[in-house]
């Protein structure tokens, strides 16, 4: 089935291009060029995946995406003129999976959409339950829970979760995790990653101080603990 992409942009010329290049890597495209409008797309066409831009007219991107993540966890893709870091971070906060700053390459928004949908989708894998301290991972529906309740995680969060639970007491660097999440890694967002984490030990309940499941290693990375308390 032909995977549908919602394209937010209130540049015609930007959702003309980025329609284009989607449609010839064979995705189907719908378009909204404002914030209600995209909302209103999103709840007709159910699409696979979102590239929402941050500057829209009456509900901006960052709306958008908060509204869109009280409903669903479908994949975002953040698109943007805004340099800063902290704007991508916020971003990042939010619930999107990914983040592209104008200008960008067409080829570079085609690859990180398809980067995005195989980790919505997940690679087939052997059934597996990794359990720890109440927390458990079946990787194979993507299901997360703590206690017997459902954890609402973003693709990213639950990819970094059960990478770090399927290797206790591995430390990973920032890169690495990127590398082994998104496939690639793209230069100067490694930080990402401790937007991510953050948001992980909110929904775990876990403490950076006195981490339950998720240890900092200073000047290196993140790694689950061997064993938790």
């Amino acid at each position: 089935m032909t995977q549908k992409i919602l394209v937010v942009d209130d540049e015609p010329e930007i959702v003309k291009l980025v329609r284009a290049y989607l449609e010839h890597a064979g995705f189907a495209v719908v378009t909204a060029n404002e914030g209600n409008q995209a909302l209103a797309v999103f709840r007709r066409e159910r699409p696979n995946l979102v590239i929402l831009d941050l500057n829209l007219p009456g509900l901006d991107g960052l709306d958008v995406c908060r509204a869109l993540r009280r409903d669903t966890d479908i994949p975002i893709i953040m698109l943007t003129a805004r340099l800063e870091e902290t704007d991508r971070l916020i971003g990042l906060e939010l619930g999107a999976d990914d983040y592209v700053v104008k200008p960008f390459s067409p080829r570079e928004i085609v690859a990180r959409v398809r980067a995005v949908l195989r980790r919505a989708e997940g690679l087939p894998v052997r059934p597996q339950v990794i359990s720890s301290a109440g927390v458990t991972l079946d990787l194979t529906q993507r299901i997360a829970t703590k206690n017997g309740q459902l954890l609402e995680l973003t693709t990213m969060e639950f990819d970094l979760l059960a990478l770090l639970a399927e290797h206790p007491g591995q430390v990973f660097s920032r890169l690495q995790l990127l590398e082994r999440t998104q496939d690639t890694a793209y230069e100067g967002y490694e930080r990402t990653i401790d937007v991510h984490i953050k948001n992980l030990r909110i929904k775990l309940g876990d403490n950076p101080q006195n981490p339950q499941y998720i240890e900092t290693v200073r000047g290196v990375g993140y790694r689950f603990r061997r064993e938790v308390v």
